[in-house]
């Protein structure tokens, strides 16, 4: 007769029985339940998980848990919600299978379980339809399911900012972030060594020559460098911009940190009634600590539009932020403004003559046949360069581009 561990019955309520094959299948289970509270997974890495649990075995539950957490956790904000929805998912077999119709057997679940965070709570209750009253009491017998299907991801690529339920937010929030934006580059005043330029680097070419006896055997050149051009970010944080404004913000912190490894200029601000500073909070390292650094920063937010008003401070008090005629600006507002056109378009005109671009990203481009009708809007039209979309995933992705195309004309 066989004889079996003492922590037999522990390993299997853990991940399932491995002799019925279950393993794999909890595994995957488990890291479609991540990716839902907003962990960046790929299928690279749950195959790699299969591995890890091969080389350290499933007979102690902290061995799993350390060797998945090594695996599939690869930002230290995602640490704590890796923790609290491994000790969830496989706490309760049940709620697990309910979760994603994975077999696993039955586990008695604490009587009280500790409080989760809202990212967890979130891959673990379904998502509601958009317009859906939000829920009240919890829901015991709902049936849930964390499986983000290929058609899912082409509809939240394609989904209005502004239509997503609380869930797809949280979700397209943590997806938006690692959107690359091509910050487009200029030749700087500063030169390097290179093979090509109109003057000789002779530090670099007699350098040369002691390696090869004082034979001058290349001529090595002083080109100029290049560098990424200095932003200034200005978004709209009124109450028609709420449900874009948050995730604008993620989106333009971590997409013009770095461009090819070179740190971009940014100065950012956020406008309403009033002018907000948010430079020092854009130097935090993590997007989650930027946005409440700047939650604590904005008073006016989902408040009213008053862009010309804004502006007249950003001269009288920052204009030295620009960079002579080099810095880009971005521009991030529905054009709804409520403040005076003649005031707006006087601001307008200085900031044109003092940058080298003037680019406005309106989410009201996601109507067919949007006119910028509006007072506000019609004078920022006609002070702008170039009005491209920003109320989807889909058109952050052809973001870049769009600048690229508009910087060459």
């Amino acid at each position: 007769m066989t004889r079996v561990a003492p922590d037999a019955p522990a390993r299997r309520s853990l991940l399932g029985d491995a002799r019925r094959g279950k393993l794999a299948d909890n595994v995957v289970a488990f890291a479609r339940a991540l990716r839902r509270a907003g962990v960046p997974l790929d299928a690279a890495r749950i195959a790699l998980a299969q591995q890890a649990l091969q080389c350290v075995g499933v007979e102690r539950r902290g061995d799993v848990g350390a060797a998945l957490e090594a695996v599939l956790v690869s930002r230290e904000q995602d640490r704590a919600v890796f923790r609290e929805l491994f000790d969830a998912f496989f706490r309760d077999p049940d709620l697990a299978h309910k979760l994603l119709a994975q077999m696993l057997p039955r586990a008695e679940a604490p009587a009280a379980p500790p409080p989760q965070r809202p990212r967890v709570r979130e891959a673990l209750q379904p998502p509601r339809p958009p317009g859906a009253a939000p829920r009240t009491q919890p829901d015991q017998s709902v049936d849930l399911d964390a499986a983000m299907t290929a058609s899912e991801r082409v509809r939240l690529r394609q989904a209005d900012f502004n239509q997503l339920s609380a869930s797809e937010y949280t979700l397209v929030e943590r997806l938006v972030r690692d959107i690359a934006l091509a910050v487009p580059e200029m030749r700087a005043r500063r030169t390097r060594a290179g093979w090509r330029g109109p003057r000789v680097h002779w530090g670099r070419t007699l350098q040369g020559a002691a390696h090869s006896g004082g034979e001058v055997m290349a001529l090595h050149r002083l080109q100029r460098r290049r560098q990424p051009l200095p932003l200034l970010l200005l978004v709209d944080v009124s109450g028609s911009m709420e449900r874009y404004a948050r995730l604008l913000l993620a989106f333009l912190h971590a997409a013009t940190r770095q461009v090819q490894g070179q740190r971009v200029r940014r100065d950012v601000f956020t406008f309403g009634t009033r002018l907000t500073d948010l430079t020092a909070a854009f130097r935090c390292s993590d997007t989650d600590a930027m946005l409440q650094q700047a939650g604590g920063a904005i008073e006016d937010f989902a408040g009213g539009t008053r862009l010309g008003d804004s502006l007249a401070v950003l001269r009288q008090r920052h204009a030295r932020r620009l960079v002579g005629r080099r810095t880009l600006v971005l521009i991030v507002s529905d054009g709804l403004d409520t403040g005076e056109p003649d005031v707006l378009a006087r601001e307008l005109a200085w900031l044109r003559r003092h940058t080298r671009r003037l680019l406005w990203l309106n989410p009201l481009l996601r109507f067919d046949g949007y006119t910028p009708s509006a007072r506000g809007a019609a004078v920022l039209h006609r002070a702008c360069d170039g009005m491209l979309a920003v109320h989807n995933i889909s058109r952050l992705h052809d973001l870049a581009r769009g600048i690229a195309q508009i910087l060459k004309t």
